[in-house]
Order: C-alpha cells, then sequence, then structure tokens
C-alpha cells in the first residue's frame, strides 16, 4: 500500500508557474508649440540652482538625472527604459549620437549644496528631426527638487535653443495620466495636436 501510494504521488504532474505577454495601451497628447514671435521668457532660479548648458563630459550626468527623474513615474511604464539605469544611458548615448541632436536645446539644472558638492536636479535633451521640427526628449526633475519652477525653466531653455537654432516649431509627446506637465505645457503655449497610443508588453503569470 504504502509503495502504491508513493508510486501516485510521484506521478501527480508538476505544476507550472505559466507567463505570458499582453499588451497595455498608454495614451499620450503630441503637443506642438509655434516659436514665431512667441516671446519665451523662463521664471528666475533661485541663487543655489543654475543651468548648465551642454557639454559632452556631462553626457553621463544627464543619464543619471534622468534615471532618478522617471524611475518611479508612470513613464517609466511606458518606457521602461527610463525606470533603468542601464537603459537610461543607453538612451542618453542615443540621443547624443542622433544626427539631429542639438546641443543648445540640451540642458542641465544643478544646485549647489552648501558643502562643496553640486546636486543634479533636472535635465532636458532637443533634436531636429527629419521633418526639421524640435523634438523635446525626456523633460525631467528629480523628486526632491520639483515644485520650484525647474521644468519651466528647462523647458524655455530648449525651446530658446530651438529658435536659435533656426526652428520654427517644436513638439514632444506627454501621457495623458500626467495632468501636471500637460498644464505646464498649456500654460507655455503648447496645444495637442493629436493623440497616440503607446504599446506596452506587460507579462502576466
Amino acid at each position: 500500500m504504502g509503495r502504491t501510494i508513493l508510486g501516485k504521488a510521484l506521478a501527480l504532474p508538476l505544476q507550472k508557474r505559466v507567463n505570458t505577454v499582453g499588451l497595455t495601451y498608454f495614451k499620450r497628447f503630441r503637443m506642438e508649440i509655434d516659436l514665431t514671435g512667441r516671446v519665451l521668457r523662463g521664471p528666475d532660479l533661485a541663487a543655489d540652482y543654475q543651468l548648465l548648458a551642454w557639454d559632452d563630459a556631462l553626457l553621463e550626468v544627464h543619464a543619471e538625472t534622468k534615471y532618478h527623474s522617471f524611475k518611479s513615474e508612470i513613464d517609466a511604464n511606458v518606457f521602461p527604459c527610463l525606470g533603468d539605469w542601464a537603459g537610461c544611458h543607453r538612451l542618453m548615448h542615443e540621443i547624443r549620437g542622433k544626427q539631429g541632436f542639438l546641443p543648445e536645446a540640451t540642458w542641465l539644472v544643478t544646485r549647489d549644496a552648501g558643502d562643496g558638492t553640486t546636486e543634479y536636479c533636472g535635465t532636458i535633451q532637443g533634436i531636429r528631426d527629419y521633418a526639421g521640427l524640435g523634438a523635446i526628449q525626456n523633460l525631467g526633475v528629480t523628486p526632491e527638487h520639483r515644485g520650484r519652477q525647474l521644468g519651466t525653466c528647462l523647458l524655455v531653455k530648449a525651446l530658446q535653443g530651438f529658435r536659435s537654432a533656426g526652428i520654427r516649431r517644436a513638439f514632444l509627446e506627454v501621457t495623458a495620466q500626467n495632468e501636471g506637465a500637460i498644464r505646464l505645457y498649456q500654460r507655455l503655449g503648447f496645444s495637442k495636436a493629436r493623440t497616440v497610443y503607446k504599446a506596452v508588453e506587460v507579462a502576466y503569470s
């Protein structure tokens, strides 16, 4: 009897966890702004903050700042590379390597921590796309420095950079759930041009 029961027990199929992959769609808005004749003036930064223009030596710093800005945000679900340290570094190298990369539209915000160290608080990059439009890439501010209009300052500097490069129209994309960012863009003169949907693979158990 004991052997029979043992035999039956051994014969039972092992249960395995099966992972399947499905698609989730995120609603996003393409927002555009006409730069022709527009006054582009940002707020004054607090005395301990400053804007840093692009320098190739700052590439890794942009990547680090991007990671800390996006790792806990919804955009890290839409674009998983934004929630991954290595992914942000790869992305920053890809942006820098684009033919249309615009140094004059790419900026950092830093803060003097008062102990001889520098905090990197926000980042933005800009490129000229194939149609000659200015494309905002990954405007991000780290959580501990939000609420100080750093995002506004970065965006205005990028738009000024586009215009200095002779670009008359710029655009960006924003996830529909990011209502605070949408309000910021609308205050600066962006308007919704169209709705797009980003498909993201999601694993289900």
